[in-house]
């Protein structure tokens, strides 16, 4: 019994304990949060300034509203991914009765929610972008980049892709395309059409940012944020 009495002390009495000894106060670590504070300051839902232009400054927080709308509906895609996902686990181990649809409507919810959140993500700066060197701009410098690049690669780029996926959504629909790498064979129309909803948000979207990307150039300070 005495053994067992020791075994107990030794196993729930704390390592080197002093009660002698004061404890070292911890410290809490300065935190790098720079990325953190670009997202914030993009994604700023504050009142516009009141020098703005008010056709800029409407445009601005209608194309906002609008896709903050689409995100929240969106968002919910998520529940019908995670009801699939678990439904072909618990089948598959449980019951083995593996389906043939689930491995499809996964690809396709989590593609959706993907593209059809693009255009939300981009008002909420939530993007992965390289910030290294950004970071350290000033704002009005900041802005110059943004604009110039939302003007010479975003916009084009996003053009080509919708002229691009605009054929490959009628031509999907023409054919009657269906997926011929698994059994269940769905059509693909749906999820293209996802890609091409997609890619107008964010072109919509990237209007609102060009107007931002120009405030912070030519006047210092982004919109709607807290700055």
């Amino acid at each position: 019994m005495a053994r067992f009495s020791f075994f107990l002390q030794n196993l729930f009495m704390p390592r080197n304990h002093d009660s002698q000894k004061p404890k070292e106060e911890i410290k809490p670590m300065n935190l790098d949060i720079s990325d953190e504070m670009i997202a914030e300051r993009r994604g700023g839902s504050g009142p516009m300034p009141k020098d703005m232009p008010k056709w800029m400054a409407l445009t601005i927080t209608k194309i906002d509203f609008a896709n903050k709308c689409i995100g929240n509906v969106v968002c919910w895609i998520i529940i019908p991914l995670i009801f699939a996902m678990v439904y072909e686990v618990l089948a598959r181990k449980l019951f083995n009765a593996p389906t043939m649809w689930v491995y499809d409507m996964s690809r396709f919810f989590y593609g959706a929610l993907f593209m059809l959140g693009a255009g939300y993500a981009l008002s909420k700066g939530v993007h992965i972008r390289a910030d290294f060197l950004y970071r350290n701009f000033k704002t009005t410098t900041q802005g110059k980049v943004d604009f110039w690049l939302y003007i010479l690669f975003y916009f084009p780029g996003l053009i080509v892709f919708l002229y691009m996926t605009t054929g490959f959504v009628q031509e999907s629909i023409m054919r009657g395309e269906r997926g011929m790498d698994t059994a269940w064979m769905p059509y693909m129309w749906p999820i293209k059409s996802c890609l091409w909803l997609g890619i107008v948000f964010l072109l919509v979207q990237g209007v609102s940012e060009l107007f931002k990307s120009y405030w912070a150039a030519t006047k210092g300070v982004w919109p709607g944020g807290e700055e």
